[in-house]
């Protein structure tokens, strides 16, 4: 069974550890093409942290040799 990963927002951490989380990462390509300024009005505990979390380890070049082992579950089409 999947743990709940209540309180963190650390994107590699919920892959490397098999965290049960929403996958937000078909959203990417929509968050690139939305325009200059993005805002975020979501309530407490719905993910905001962890969706930045998420665009770090994707765009940070210091990741890019784990980009597969941490985005390939997922198809960002």
């Amino acid at each position: 069974m999947q743990k709940i990963p209540y309180g963190i927002s650390d994107y590699k951490l919920l892959k490397e550890e098999k965290y049960y989380f929403i996958d937000k990462t078909p959203f990417i390509k929509e968050l690139e093409n939305a325009g200059r300024f993005l805002m975020f009005l979501r309530p407490r505990r719905f993910g905001k942290s962890l969706l930045i979390s998420m665009l770090h380890y994707y765009y940070d070049i210091h990741y890019k040799d784990r980009f597969d082992e941490l985005f390939t579950s997922f198809h960002l089409s």
